[in-house]
């Protein structure tokens, strides 16, 4: 058979996408963004392609020809893999290319939230540093890496390369995993012990606002928190709440609950202290997205010669 290949979000991938070796027609979109236009669209698919284009059973149910969502990225929870899974649809998404991109994403923010470097470039852009008496001003505390402690929650591939390079840095590294491991902590250890915590688990009804309010006061009032996982795994109000009343120090995040914040979000804020907030682009270095664009073909290939790789139950 021919396939017919529709990829929904296709500006989501700033790479090549090459054409796989088989029969078939392919068409791409921009973006997509209402139910209407993923059903017109893939009403005659057997592949759809996408990233963060909803998939749910409502719109799952308007196309029976649909074989393979293939997702071009790590998540899946904009799918309905239960529905796909009672009804045949496969559902593959791309793995382990992120090695780099993410722990690097990471380490820059733990280094701009340690060192207050925002909060100094806006004092010196007011004309703050004009005005000292002293040719530095202190207004912001300014913390060393190296002999810090790093809770990783989540030590799958990601959380194990963020760990090799904040060892190498002089941290100490105390890991964190839902998934048992030789070595590990235990996660109220993670929240009284860490002075950076970075997050690296899927976003499950079990990890769903993991951290809030009450984990925040076990925290060091000194400590960072990390996310460019999945912006679900913190309930935001707290976090907004913890950094204005000083609970926690500092935070960095790359996602947020709804992506993109059309309808604003509560860490959109400007006024709240020391919060980077970054559009979801942790992942998105160049050379990461040409690994994932190659493997997201691989997949693809493996699918219609009968192997499937990378399927998600």
């Amino acid at each position: 058979m021919q396939h017919a290949i529709v990829f929904l979000d296709r500006e989501s991938v700033d790479a090549n996408v090459r054409k796989p070796n088989f029969p078939h027609s392919y068409k791409e979109y921009d973006s997509t963004w209402t139910k209407e236009e993923i059903v017109d669209r893939l009403k005659d698919a057997t592949i759809a392609i996408i990233n963060k284009v909803p998939m749910r059973e409502d719109v799952l149910k308007a196309l029976p020809n649909l074989k393979l969502i293939a997702v071009a990225a790590t998540g899946t929870d904009v799918v309905d893999k239960a529905y796909c899974k009672k009804h045949g649809i496969t559902v593959s998404n791309i793995r382990n290319y992120a090695f780099n991109t993410v722990p690097e994403h990471v380490i820059a923010l733990i280094f701009a939230l340690r060192r207050n470097l925002f909060s100094y470039v806006e004092d010196t852009r007011n004309g703050v540093w004009n005005r000292s008496s002293q040719f530095c001003f202190l207004t912001h505390p300014i913390r060393d890496i190296a002999g810090s402690t790093l809770g990783i929650v989540g030590y799958g591939a990601i959380g194990k390369s963020i760990a090799k390079r904040a060892e190498a840095l002089g941290m100490k590294v105390l890991p964190f995993d839902v998934v048992p491991q030789p070595g590990l902590v235990d996660f109220d250890t993670i929240l009284r012990e860490s002075d950076i915590i970075t997050l690296h688990v899927p976003l499950t009804p079990e990890t769903k606002n993991m951290i809030g309010a009450a984990e925040f006061k076990k925290m060091k009032p000194t400590a960072i928190l990390i996310n460019t996982a999945r912006g679900g795994l913190v309930d935001e109000a707290a976090l907004a709440q913890a950094l204005r009343d000083g609970t926690i120090a500092g935070a960095g995040f790359d996602v947020l609950t709804v992506e993109p914040p059309k309808g604003g979000n509560v860490l959109l804020d400007p006024t709240i202290p020391n919060l980077i907030v970054t559009p979801h682009v942790a992942w998105a270095s160049q050379e990461a997205m040409q690994i994932l664009a190659n493997q997201l073909i691989d997949t693809i290939e493996a699918f219609v010669a009968g192997r499937p790789q990378n399927v998600v139950e």
